[in-house]
């Protein structure tokens, strides 16, 4: 008697890989390597007076001994912390007169612009840097780093970190100094972590057009600030829109001064000043200013991380 031979099929043949942890890619590849770029956060604006009463009660509530770092970190509404879009980190820092945040370092890149505030510092390896409204501070990676506050008021600042990218690296951690203060200096000199809004502006404002846009470059090199992390300043005269363009990198904008919108694919974000948004990748965008004088703007992007993967790709359609 002859028996015939059983039937396979596809069902079966998923249930027996599953059993060994393999899977099939072809049903998947559309998702996992789609033909078009598709970011998973959503365009958002987070509304500075709404979030700046939540930082003058974290300082009352907690100190800095027990917050390492006194931070509401800004999540997308599409995603979960720590993602302010798919490859950035944002959150807004208090600290209040006579408090340190305890000396640290960490795998990381950080960015620190400063919204309000003076006489605050950040030290970074050795060195002490004062900061003021419009200030962007860097904290390079594996840097040791603590900041105080030596004025009498607080300090509110922008935190941006590249901390996503490290959330699919099994190379991120933390260390601890063993003293809050590591040992540091001022310097006398223009600082390669310190860079003044005033300088900025002042490149902005002697700039053709109705809008300008200057990146941030290292004074050490002329590079971008960091290999993950770049930024850079914009100017809007009144009524003046930016022209459209979609790109491959994402942003984090803050306002610095003046209000507008910005339209984001078919989404419109209104702003006004401390407010600070998000921009995902491969979204059409224009900005626009709709106040009454000139509008100033901040950005940190993903740019030189796209560069160097050979994904940055730019559309002005």
């Amino acid at each position: 008697m002859t028996v015939a031979p059983q039937k396979d099929s596809l069902d079966q043949l998923f249930e027996e890989a599953v059993v060994e942890h393999a899977e099939p890619l072809w049903p998947l590849l559309s998702a996992v390597s789609p033909p078009f770029p598709v970011a998973k956060a959503a365009p958002y604006v987070w509304d500075y007076e709404k979030l700046r009463p939540f930082c003058e009660r974290a300082a009352r509530l907690v100190g800095t001994d027990l917050a390492e770092r006194r931070v509401f970190m800004l999540i997308n509404p599409k995603l979960k912390a720590p993602y302010t879009t798919d490859t950035l980190y944002a959150g807004l820092q208090t600290i209040l007169p006579g408090e340190t945040a305890r000396a640290h370092r960490h795998s990381p890149f950080a960015l620190r612009f400063i919204i309000e505030g003076e006489r605050g510092f950040t030290a970074v390896e050795g060195e002490k840097v004062m900061m003021q409204r419009g200030d962007m501070v860097l904290t390079p990676s594996w840097e040791w780093h603590d900041h105080g506050n030596e004025g009498d008021r607080p300090m509110i600042w922008l935190d941006g970190l590249d901390l996503p990218l490290w959330q699919v690296l099994p190379s991120n951690f933390t260390e601890h100094y063993a003293n809050a203060r590591y040992p540091s200096e001022l310097l006398n000199t223009a600082s390669n972590r310190r860079y003044p809004w005033a300088e900025m502006q002042a490149k902005l404002d002697a700039a053709p057009g109705a809008v300008a846009e200057e990146r941030y470059r290292m004074r050490a090199n002329g590079g971008e600030i960091s290999a993950t992390i770049g930024a850079s300043a914009f100017r809007f005269d009144k009524g003046a829109k930016s022209a459209p363009l979609r790109e491959t990198a994402s942003a984090v904008m803050h306002v610095y001064e003046g209000s507008g919108q910005t339209r984001v694919g078919d989404t419109v974000l209104t702003w006004k000043q401390g407010d600070t948004f998000a921009l995902p990748a491969w979204q059409k965008i224009v900005h626009e200013n709709t106040g009454a004088g000139r509008a100033y703007l901040f950005r940190f992007d993903d740019r030189p991380l796209m560069s160097a993967l050979a994904a940055l790709r730019t559309d002005a359609g």
